[in-house]
């Protein structure tokens, strides 16, 4: 499944606020998950494995580093939790790092919030707008990337312009 989405990603220091701010706008809560997200060396984009107690995925994404709304191209296959192909992919072509995080999750209509605490990286909020079939588009997802921005009054000095993978790594 090939999904087109327009996200935010920042450091936050209000996450119960935000968690407050979800709830009064009647967001669906699905729950904490604990994720751990082993990235491999892909040729092009990011290649992740995503093991967690609600989200099992397998995802390929091509995001430009940039601070703000960014789009991306994601490729999402969804899977049952199973170390096999964890086992297979760190064999034929490596991992580059993990990810471990807990992430509270949110939805309102087909926007998409995380709430994240990332060990050895701290606290953060993730806004995706995201359009599964190509009936929103890549300005209706920006709009309201910036509406959520503004409601959560997220500060510009606090947008990430990177993954985590790429924080992680940078701690060296």
């Amino acid at each position: 499944m090939s999904i087109l989405n327009v996200e935010i990603k920042a450091r936050c220091s209000k996450s119960e606020k935000i968690k407050a701010i979800l709830e009064n706008q009647n967001a669906e809560y699905k729950g904490i998950d604990h994720q751990v997200d082993t990235y491999f060396k892909a040729a092009d984009g990011r290649l992740k494995l995503r093991e967690g107690n609600i989200e099992n995925t397998l995802i390929h994404y091509l995001r430009p580093n940039q601070a703000g709304p960014k789009q991306s191209q994601v490729s999402l296959y969804h899977l049952e939790s199973d170390t096999t192909l964890k086992t297979v992919l760190s064999k034929a072509i490596g991992i580059l790092t993990v990810v471990d995080k807990h992430r509270a999750i949110y939805f309102i209509d087909n926007v998409k919030f995380h709430v994240d605490v990332v060990k050895e990286l701290g606290d953060f909020v993730e806004i995706e707008a995201i359009d599964k079939d190509g009936s929103i588009g890549q300005e209706r997802l920006l709009e309201q990337c910036n509406f959520y921005l503004k409601l959560f009054e997220i500060d510009e000095n606090d947008l990430i312009d990177r993954s985590y993978s790429d924080m992680i790594m940078e701690m060296g």
